[in-house]
């Protein structure tokens, strides 16, 4: 293996052994407060930097829903939804490519369209960060992948437990154009996240190290899985222990869990991750709590319980990297960087690839 060199990434480990970080929240909560119609998530009548005109105008089907397309089609947007959170107080800033993948695409037939989305994404982010970083304060990109909605390791058909609908092949494909613009566009991290299947995970990390081998720059990682409920494993069936000891070789900078649960349901996995990986940083960003379509953000938590129940783990001495998903907001961003900031982040254990470095 070739050594990890940094860019902006270098301060990372040193700043996590020094206090948490802040991650950002939800992506597409904030979308939806903009009650975007089909027309607008076309790009139709924006004329703003950046914007596309009427490249989209005639596109033979709805688009409505594609938030990655707004990168292209709306960078106000996700612009204003990245300096919310960063004026909030988030340390790092995932980049709008969640569904960035050729796989995910083919829906709505642009999977051409994945890599510039991917490498568009990653500098609307990049201009963003580098606005609000201080030599106090810098600001990190986060190169986000996410899971595909197709699975590696679960039939698609109850009738046939052996039937796939993707390949180890096709998904290392697109994890490996998807990583390329990332890097390109100017991510200073990757996260591979809300991880519901590990060989697809298994997939994104084979393809983010092919591409650290034939570019000669490695970036940190970030990895974090989801328990999608009480029964403590990850949906191909991995506990969380198990599921870290299948991809520790990455040697990621932090792992963690994200998204289907809120933080009070959260807290045992957690703790479980947090024993079993006793010497790499541990991040958490947890839903608002349960589904709740009366609420704003169709999400029962508010601002105050997030961060209350977030700033209880850092207490216990869980965490390193803290923030949001599903439904949370600046709001909830905010308050979870007052709830922990006087807050010491998890110490590691000495003779992990990070802890040394740290």
């Amino acid at each position: 293996m070739k050594p990890i060199t940094y860019t902006r990434a270098q301060q990372l480990p040193a700043l996590l052994a020094e206090r948490i970080l802040i991650l950002d929240g939800a992506m597409g909560t904030m979308i939806q407060r903009f009650k975007l119609n089909e027309a607008q998530y076309r790009g139709e009548g924006y004329a703003g930097p950046g914007g596309v005109g009427e490249r989209f105008k005639d596109f033979h089907k709805d688009v409505k829903g594609n938030n990655e397309l707004l990168s292209l089609s709306r960078p106000d947007v996700i612009r204003d939804i990245h300096e919310g959170y960063l004026a909030a107080g988030a340390d790092l800033i995932e980049t709008n490519t969640f569904g960035a993948t050729t796989v995910a695409q083919a829906d709505y037939d642009m999977a051409e369209l994945a890599v510039e989305m991917n490498y568009e994404s990653a500098r609307i982010a990049r201009a963003a960060c580098d606005k609000f970083s201080t030599p106090e304060k810098p600001r990190f990109v986060v190169g986000a992948l996410g899971p595909t909605p197709k699975t590696a390791s679960i039939s698609p058909d109850v009738n046939d437990a052996g039937a796939r609908n993707t390949s180890f092949e096709e998904l290392r494909k697109a994890y490996y154009a998807q990583t390329e613009a990332l890097v390109q566009g100017g991510s200073d991290v990757l996260l591979v996240e809300t991880i519901f299947d590990t060989l697809n995970a298994k997939a994104a990390l084979f393809a983010i190290d092919e591409y650290f081998e034939a570019s000669g720059e490695r970036l940190p990682i970030i990895i974090s899985g989801t328990v999608t409920d009480a029964s403590g494993r990850i949906l191909s069936g991995q506990t969380v222990t198990a599921f870290w000891h299948s991809v520790r070789h990455a040697e990621p900078l932090a792992v963690g869990l994200n998204c289907a649960l809120g933080a009070a349901l959260m807290r045992p996995y957690i703790q479980e991750l947090a024993k079993a990986a006793p010497d790499t940083f541990i991040s958490c960003y947890p839903n608002a709590g349960l589904p709740n379509p009366m609420s704003d953000t169709g999400f029962d938590e508010t601002p105050d319980v997030t961060s209350r129940l977030l700033h209880e783990f850092a207490a216990e001495g869980l965490v390193n990297i803290v923030g949001g998903c599903c439904g949370t907001t600046p709001a909830h961003i905010q308050a979870i960087a007052e709830a922990v900031a006087p807050m010491h982040g998890r110490r590691l254990q000495r003779g992990g690839f990070y802890a040394e470095a740290a």
